[in-house]
């Protein structure tokens, strides 16, 4: 078994993206079909980097399932950890086009379905990076599995990594959400945040530096907080913040996807051993080509070449 470079548990999806740009879903009226999940993004992104990426999640038996595998399989993304149930549909959300962050209703059932036996320590023994996010965490029985997981990755020395993509309206409850994200900040994962997300986590805006506070409170080394079309900031416990701007765009095509584009490149680079820096600086690059293309990053370009 090869080594892989990041694992990505969590929720793989089926995203309706809608036509019209700048509206609402209720003034939508044409979607167009994509993979969606943001660890499914990440997964994807990374592979297109070179790396080697595995996806543990969980689909139905049915035609978008299908097609999941399919499109997976075509980037290179080792699909052997993802299960397939035939009782679940595989989960779907429709997604409003727009260049803020976008209005969404999930239909879930099959995405929260992970279990341990997708996640063996022999494959833990050998991933450099553990990856979710705040989505796969919210619902049982993947909330579990991915606790009890990453407490193992951390103790087999693997660096954890989440996006704390937060959302009410996938929780219980508030206080619930807080206490899983503050048992997954034991391990010290890499923090990915957006203004957006700690607006609804909090539920009221915050000073950056009181948002950074809480996380290395909870035992967080390094948060990273993206400021959209201002860029980005990034705490390391005890040291001064980083500041970055964000690449100037002509024309925003679409900004689903931008975020995991952004954690993409980051991750890439720490795999890589660069400056944190030099982490910021590839990760804005890349999700400032995400925002010139709807649905995914381009197939037709080296990458690469345009990152380093």
């Amino acid at each position: 078994m090869d080594n892989i470079d990041i694992l990505c548990v969590g929720e793989v999806l089926i995203d309706f993206i809608g036509h019209q740009e700048g509206v609402l879903i209720n003034e939508t009226r044409d979607y167009h079909r994509y993979l969606g999940g943001s660890p499914t993004n990440v997964a994807m992104n990374s592979t297109r980097l070179g790396l080697n990426a595995t996806m543990v999640a969980t689909v139905g038996n049915d035609g978008f399932g299908s097609y999941i595998f399919e499109k997976l399989s075509e980037v290179g993304v080792n699909t052997s950890h993802i299960n397939t149930l035939d009782n679940k549909s595989t989960s779907v959300i429709f997604v409003s086009r727009s260049e803020g962050t976008p209005d969404f209703i999930p239909f879930r059932e099959a995405d929260c379905c992970i279990y341990e036996e997708q996640i063996s320590s022999e494959i833990l023994s050998k991933t450099k990076i553990f990856h979710t996010t705040c989505f796969a965490l919210s619902k049982n029985p993947a909330q579990k599995t991915i606790l009890k997981k990453a407490q193992e990755a951390h103790d087999l020395g693997c660096k954890l990594s989440i996006d704390v993509n937060y959302a009410k309206k996938l929780w219980k409850s508030q206080k619930k959400a807080f206490k899983v994200i503050k048992t997954y900040c034991q391990f010290n994962p890499l923090i990915k945040i957006s203004e957006d997300d700690m607006l609804r986590l909090f539920e009221k805006e915050l000073p950056h530096e009181d948002i950074f506070q809480f996380f290395h409170d909870q035992g967080v080394e390094t948060v990273c907080l993206t400021l959209g079309s201002k860029g980005v900031k990034l705490s390391q416990k005890g040291k001064e913040v980083i500041q970055m701007p964000a690449i100037k765009i002509d024309k925003v095509m679409d900004s689903t996807g931008a975020g995991d584009a952004f954690w993409s490149g980051f991750l890439f680079a720490y795999i890589k051993e660069k400056t944190i820096n030099e982490c910021l600086d590839i990760a804005l690059k890349l999700a400032a080509l995400k925002l010139q293309n709807v649905g995914r990053l381009p197939d037709n370009i080296n990458i690469l070449s345009k990152l380093l």
